[in-house]
């Protein structure tokens, strides 16, 4: 039997952006997934469950997703961020990280390791496969987890919906590639941990999605 992921999520910000703490069981070594505005309530429960955060990966670097990051490294001043190689740069950039466009100019800390697509991180005992997801943004990525069925997607695909495609450096054609070859390619019962509304499954959307 495979060790189980276990996953809590959080709808942080205005802009109600999913963000997730996941730790195999039996293990306090977790995972933060994605940095959204306002990340104390996360902060606290991580506090609060004894865990020990060795990984911040960022599915894309929009603000909604990157604005908590700086108060994340204040209480894990080592924790290592992790985002794709074509997003380092908007870390750093506010007009490309959308946060210049409402007038907040954010920043975030530099990534530790660029990803590329296939690569494998492992947290415990588990690989996750990194599975690059351009389109909502250049450098989207989705994290599988074969053993446990899930996916965290970031904002590629939702509960009947799919990601923007109307940002400067967006990409529709792409997006849609993205969903079709790296989405619908996972088996049916996958669950997909989306970076806004609730979560789904491979073979819901693939069914009931109007987008598909």
């Amino acid at each position: 039997m495979p060790t189980e992921l276990k996953i809590q999520g959080f709808c942080l910000g205005d802009w109600q952006t999913n963000c997730y703490v996941a730790h195999p069981a039996g293990s306090t070594d977790c995972w933060i997934i994605d940095a959204g505005f306002g990340p104390e309530p996360m902060i606290d429960s991580i506090e609060a469950g004894g865990l020990d955060p060795k990984l911040l990966v960022l599915t894309h670097a929009h603000v909604d997703h990157i604005a908590g990051a700086n108060t994340i490294r204040q209480r894990w001043p080592q924790l290592p961020i992790v985002i794709h190689e074509a997003e380092a740069e908007f870390l750093s950039r506010p007009e490309l990280n959308l946060s210049a466009g409402v007038g907040l100019r954010i920043t975030a800390p530099p990534a530790d390791q660029l990803l590329n697509h296939g690569d494998t991180l492992t947290l415990g005992d588990l690989n996750f496969e990194v599975r690059h997801t351009p389109g909502h943004s250049p450098g989207g990525v989705c994290i599988y987890q074969a053993d446990n069925a899930v996916a965290f997607t970031g904002d590629t695909l939702f509960h009947d919906s799919i990601g923007r495609y109307d940002f400067p450096t967006s990409d529709g054609e792409a997006l849609m590639r993205s969903i079709h070859e790296q989405l619908m390619t996972l088996p049916d019962p996958t669950r997909l941990y989306p970076g806004h509304m609730q979560p789904t499954t491979v073979g819901r959307e693939r069914q009931m999605n109007p987008f598909l």
